[in-house]
């Protein structure tokens, strides 16, 4: 069932894509490939895109320079959401949230439990928002990107998604630091 009112003008985000990953380089990065496309093809920009190894701290600091930046709205990160000693990319992302979007996870939770199985178990995905710009940290497979993407991102990201959508509270996540 679509929930898109057809009525309203599609506002499009400023996106980033940064993937994590010890082994990958920015040419074999599928993941980030795949999120790059759906992106652009629903008519977002993609606003930047780096790779980065897995470092928390070296993560957290990319995440707080895009947070920093205006003209980015949304930082899609893939890869370093596993159990193993180097997934450090939620940790990275939780150092630098001002909110935990926690019910990002547990849809995420529930779309990869059809796809996947129990396996799905195994996924730390994660949403957040930090200095007015959404966070979403993905699993590094392009499956699990695609999922994200066409299960909930594009829809949460789309202005004229209905009841509600990420877009059309943009303007009031840094109310908190308006003058009184």
């Amino acid at each position: 069932m679509s929930r898109i009112d057809e009525t309203l003008e599609f506002i499009p985000c400023r996106i980033a894509v940064l993937a994590v990953s010890d082994t990958r380089t920015l040419a074999e990065d599928t993941s980030g490939d795949v999120l790059q496309q759906r992106l652009t093809d629903a008519g977002h920009k993609l606003a930047a895109r780096h790779i980065l190894r897995d470092d928390r701290a070296a993560i957290a600091e990319q995440l707080r320079q895009w947070c920093a930046d205006p003209e980015i709205d949304v930082i899609l990160t893939t890869g370093g959401t596993g159990l193993t000693g180097r997934d450090v990319t939620v940790e990275a992302h939780r150092d630098v949230y001002e909110k935990e979007i926690e019910a990002f996870g547990t849809v995420f939770t529930h779309v990869s439990l059809a796809k996947i199985g129990t396996s799905a178990v195994q996924s730390r995905a994660t949403g957040g928002v930090a200095n007015g710009t959404y966070l979403f940290a993905l699993p590094g497979s392009s499956g699990a990107c695609k999922d994200a993407w066409d299960e909930i991102l594009c829809k949460q990201l789309d202005y004229r998604h209905r009841p509600c959508n990420f877009v059309e509270i943009m303007p009031r996540l840094n109310e908190h630091k308006r003058r009184k």
